[in-house]
């Protein structure tokens, strides 16, 4: 069957999605606590071992690798919750001293414009990646599906352009949580 899944027979793929999907949206749930989410990751880790079947090297069995695959994503989904979480709270707590600072407007003001020049010199589809991520806040899924690339490339293109923006912005940090949070609020303009 592994064999037939390299050549690109669909027919393997099939069965092997057939056997394994619903035990691994169990196992899925009984990280994320959510149906959806877990069938979402379920899905995302078919697609991903699709896209990927030609390179795939199963040193286990089968079912240990794709429970594995399964296992590592319900862990990004987890880290990613987390840290979604901690930004909220700062900018929480960001909101609250920002409405004590009378330099905010002046401030967002210049940070806006320093986000606005770093953004463009993001390469063309990172630019896109991460507008649909952060200001759209669309999911890794769905931007995949609509730019038709690999959840895989969506946090690579997400994470090289963090990583752009970091180092161009460096001076701004404390500043971007309680500008983003403003900025949100006024709708991007």
């Amino acid at each position: 069957m592994y064999v037939a899944l390299k050549e690109g027979k669909e027919n393997a793929f099939e069965m092997i999605f057939r056997t394994y999907y619903q035990p691994l949206c169990k196992y899925a749930y009984s990280f994320l606590n959510d149906k959806d989410e877990a069938e979402e990751v379920v899905q995302a880790s078919f697609i991903s071992f699709w896209e990927r079947r030609g390179e795939l090297r199963i040193e286990s069995s089968l079912k240990s690798y794709l429970y594995r695959m399964v296992r590592n994503a319900c862990l990004n989904v987890i880290k990613h919750e987390k840290v979604k979480q901690q930004h909220a709270a700062v900018q929480l707590a960001g909101g609250e001293l920002s409405q004590e600072s009378s330099s905010q407007p002046v401030v967002a003001s210049e940070l806006e414009q320093k986000i606005h020049e770093s953004m463009k010199a993001l390469p063309e589809q990172c630019r896109l990646v991460f507008q649909l991520s952060r200001f759209e806040e669309l999911k890794y899924q769905e931007i995949a599906e609509q730019l038709n690339i690999s959840v895989k490339t969506v946090e690579n293109q997400v994470g090289k352009a963090l990583k752009i923006m970091r180092t161009q912005l460096k001076e701004y940090l404390p500043l971007l949580l309680i500008f983003f949070k403003t900025w949100m609020i006024s709708g991007g303009e």
